[in-house]
C-alpha cells in the first residue's frame, strides 16, 4: 500500500477498451498522480478531468481525487468500477493490510457492542460490503444465516472459501438493498445488516438507509461504522472526501438520516477506525433498531 491519499494500482488492468484508448486513459491517469504528488494541484486537476472524459465509468476513481484536492464537489458515492478494481487488485494481501497494518478490528467492535447491549441471536444477517468475511466471523456465534455481499469479485471469492456464509453475492451494497430478489422471485428480509466500512465509500447514506429500512424485518438492527471530520474541517457539508481520499460523514449528518428513515439509535460510540501512516482514523460505530 502507498502512503499517498489512496491505494495504488494498475489502472491497465480496469481498462477493456481498444489499445489506444488505454494508453491515453493510463497516460492521463499517471499524469495526474504524479502532478498530485509534486503539488501541482491545477495541473493534476487538467490530467484527472482529461481520464474521467475518457472513461466516464471511472476505474482510477478520478473523481475521488478530484474532490480530495478541491477540484470538485463531492460525488455521491464512489464509482462502482474504481471500488471494484481497487479491492480485486489488493484481494490476496486484503487482510494483512487491513488487520495488521491498518489496526482494523470494527468487525469485533460490532460483536463486543451487540453484547453490551444484549441484542439478538438475530436469525439472518446480511452483511454488506462482506470483504474477505471478517464480520460474518465475529457474529457467526449469534447469527443462524449469513448472507455476504461485496463489489469485488475476488474478494467474495476469498470469502467463500472461509465457509461463513451461506450465501455470497457480488454486488453493490445499495443496489442489492433496491434490487436482490429469491430465484422464486421473493424479496427476503433480514433480521440485522451489518455494513462495516462501507460508508467510506458512499457518501449520501439516505439511499442506503431507505434501502436497509425496506429490507429489514420489523424492529430489525442496523450495525455500521463511519469515518468522521470535525464541523470545522466539514464547513458546514454533511459529507465530504478527506484528505485520504474516504468519505467522512457528520455525526450531525447521520444522526438526523437515521432519524428521517425510522431508526432509533442504541449506540453511537466513538471509535478509531483504522490508521493512515500511523495515525489513528476517527469515526463512529453505530447501531440502531427500526421503529
Amino acid at each position: 500500500m502507498s502512503n499517498d491519499d489512496t491505494p495504488e494500482f494498475e489502472l491497465d488492468e480496469a481498462l477493456e477498451e481498444d489499445a489506444s484508448e488505454n494508453e491515453a486513459l493510463a497516460e492521463a491517469y499517471n499524469r495526474g498522480l504524479a502532478l498530485q504528488k509534486s503539488g501541482d494541484l491545477a495541473g493534476a486537476a487538467q490530467a484527472y478531468r482529461e481520464a474521467l472524459a475518457l472513461d466516464p465509468d471511472d476505474p482510477g476513481g478520478v473523481s475521488i481525487r478530484l474532490a480530495a484536492i478541491g477540484a470538485e464537489a463531492a460525488p455521491l458515492k464512489m464509482p462502482d468500477a474504481y471500488v471494484a478494481t481497487l479491492f480485486d487488485q489488493h484481494a490476496d494481501v486484503f487482510d494483512d493490510i487491513l488487520v495488521d497494518e491498518l489496526g482494523y478490528c470494527v468487525p469485533l467492535l460490532v460483536r463486543d457492542l451487540v453484547q453490551k447491549l444484549e441484542i439478538g441471536p438475530f436469525d439472518r444477517l446480511l452483511d454488506l460490503g462482506c470483504g474477505t468475511g471478517l464480520t460474518g466471523m465475529a457474529l457467526a456465534d449469534c447469527t443462524s444465516h449469513r448472507t455476504g455481499v461485496d463489489l469485488s469479485e475476488r474478494i467474495v471469492e476469498l470469502a467463500y472459501d472461509r465457509e461463513v456464509y451461506d450465501d455470497l453475492y457480488v454486488g453493490e451494497a445499495v443496489a442489492f438493498l433496491e434490487e436482490f430478489e429469491e430465484d422464486d422471485g421473493s424479496r427476503p428480509g433480514w433480521d440485522m445488516i451489518a455494513a462495516t466500512d462501507v460508508f467510506p465509500y458512499l457518501g449520501a447514506v439516505e439511499p442506503f438507509l431507505a434501502g436497509a429500512v425496506d429490507r429489514l424485518k420489523p424492529r430489525g438492527y442496523l450495525a455500521f461504522s463511519t469515518e468522521t471530520l470535525s464541523e470545522e474541517a466539514l464547513e458546514g457539508r454533511p459529507y465530504m472526501v478527506g484528505p485520504k481520499s474516504r468519505f467522512a460523514q457528520g455525526e450531525g449528518y447521520i444522526r438526523s438520516s437515521l432519524d428521517a428513515a425510522g431508526f432509533d439509535i442504541l449506540a453511537m460510540d466513538p471509535i478509531t477506525v483504522r490508521l493512515e501512516d500511523g495515525d489513528p482514523v476517527p469515526g463512529h460505530l453505530v447501531i440502531a433498531r427500526l421503529r
